[in-house]
C-alpha cells in the first residue's frame, strides 16, 4: 500500500507554484519536444510541430474547462461566469482531448499538410504528456477511487483507495513504452493513431469504474462516452485503407 501524502504547492520566496500546473506543463513541453523530434526523423518539418503545438494546447484547455459543463452541469449552467474563473481548477482530460482534436484537424485543413503523418507525431508523444501530467494528479489525490485491498491503493484518510491519478499516469508511461519500441520496429504513423484511440480508451474506459466520485450518465461517466467513442473511432481507421488516409 502506498501512504498517505499530499504534495500541492511549491513555495519560492514570495512565489507559489501549483504541483498539478507544473506538471501539466512539464508534460506539454515533453510532449512536444519527443514529437518535434519524431518529425525530425520521418522527414518532416519539426517546427511546424511547434507551431502547431500552441494551437493544440489553447484548443486542449479550452475544451478541458467547457467539457466541465457535463460534469457539474448545476455549477456552470446555472452560473456560467463560473467557467472563466479557471485558477479555481476543473479540467476534463477527455475534454481536452477532443478541443485539441478539433483544432488540430482545423489546423491540418488550413495548412494543407500531410495529416497522417503529423498526427502519427502527435498520438506517439502523447502518452508521455499524460504520464507526466498525471502525476500531478497523484500527487495532489484529486480523483480518489473506491476502497480497496490492492497493492498501489493509496492510504486515504477514510481508508485505502485507488487512485486514478496514479493508474493513469502509468498507463501514459507504459502505452509511450510500447510506442517507443513501435518505432523502433518502423511502425507507419497510423499505427500510433489507431493504437492510442483504442487502447487509451479501453483503459479509460475500464478505470473510471473505480472513480468514488463522479458524475454519471446512464451509469457511465462522461470520459466514458468518450472512450467508446475512441475505440469505435480506431478499429474504424483499421477499416480503411492507409492508401486512403494518405491521399485525404
Amino acid at each position: 500500500m502506498i501512504p498517505w501524502f499530499q504534495f500541492t504547492v511549491i513555495h519560492f520566496g514570495f512565489l507559489t507554484i501549483h504541483v498539478w500546473g507544473l506538471l501539466v506543463a512539464l508534460g506539454i513541453f515533453c510532449a512536444t519536444w519527443v514529437a518535434s523530434r519524431k518529425a525530425k526523423r520521418d522527414g518532416l518539418n519539426p517546427n511546424i510541430v511547434c507551431d502547431f503545438a500552441f494551437w493544440v494546447i489553447l484548443g486542449a484547455f479550452l475544451g478541458a474547462r467547457l467539457f466541465m459543463i457535463v460534469y457539474e452541469p448545476s455549477v456552470y449552467l446555472a452560473n456560467p461566469v463560473e467557467l472563466l474563473k479557471v485558477w479555481q481548477g476543473g479540467y476534463s482530460e477527455m475534454g481536452g482531448f477532443l478541443g485539441a482534436v478539433i483544432v488540430l484537424l482545423m489546423y491540418f485543413r488550413s495548412k494543407k499538410l500531410d495529416a497522417w503523418r503529423y498526427a502519427g507525431c502527435v498520438a506517439y508523444a502523447l502518452p508521455l504528456g499524460f504520464g507526466i501530467g498525471r502525476i500531478g494528479c497523484f500527487l495532489i489525490h484529486d480523483h480518489p477511487g473506491t476502497l480497496t485491498h490492492f497493492i498501489l491503493g493509496v492510504r486515504y484518510p477514510d481508508g485505502v483507495r485507488h487512485d486514478h491519478g496514479l493508474y493513469l499516469s502509468i498507463e501514459g508511461f507504459l502505452l509511450f513504452l510500447l510506442f517507443v519500441f513501435l518505432d523502433r520496429k518502423h511502425a507507419k504513423p497510423q499505427t500510433f493513431v489507431v493504437a492510442f484511440l483504442i487502447l487509451h480508451g479501453i483503459m479509460r474506459f475500464f478505470l473510471d469504474f473505480l472513480r468514488a466520485i463522479d458524475v454519471r450518465y446512464f451509469f457511465l461517466t462522461p470520459a466514458q462516452f468518450i472512450s467508446i467513442a475512441m475505440v469505435l473511432a480506431g478499429f474504424g481507421l483499421l477499416c480503411v485503407p492507409f492508401y486512403r488516409l494518405k491521399r485525404s
